[in-house]
């Protein structure tokens, strides 16, 4: 599966051990998953990840900013949209939804109830939340049952 994780799925999923991190774990194991991101997003992520705000929470779980972005960096593959559309009310969500069409990701992830998970789905790719995401990802296939 193909998925785009929205800057705040990402950063939970980096610094809590929520059911975002659970959602990242998931997608590292053996299935076939893969995120996909943009210059953009990542962008967006080291700014906000590197704000104080989010020093306490590095040092509790051992890690810098530096070292936690190198690893997520390592389990992504970058997408480049050729242009982002306006279409949510913050311009930066606009750029989750280019990186969905450029990757041609089948799930886009977000936490963001006001401004992407409203819209339910984007040009035919469902947007979820972590939870809904992670019961997909975990699921068992028919071919399990």
């Amino acid at each position: 599966m193909r998925l785009v994780l929205d800057t705040n799925v990402t950063i939970s999923g980096l610094l809590w051990r929520g059911t975002p991190h659970r959602l990242l774990q998931a997608i590292r194991s053996p299935q076939p998953q893969q995120i996909y991101t943009s210059r953009a997003l990542l962008e967006e992520l080291t700014e906000v990840i590197t704000r104080p705000t989010f020093s306490a929470q590095l040092q509790r779980i051992g890690t810098t900013t530096a070292a936690l972005l190198a690893d997520y960096i390592r389990i992504v593959e970058i997408a480049e949209p050729v242009e982002v559309p306006r279409i949510s009310r913050d311009p930066d969500d606009d750029h989750a939804l280019a990186c969905a069409l450029a990757a041609k990701a089948e799930l886009i992830v977000s936490g963001d109830k006001r401004h992407l998970l409203i819209l339910g789905e984007y040009q035919g790719i469902p947007i979820r939340t972590a939870a809904e995401a992670l019961g997909q990802l975990t699921a068992p296939s028919p071919t399990q049952q």
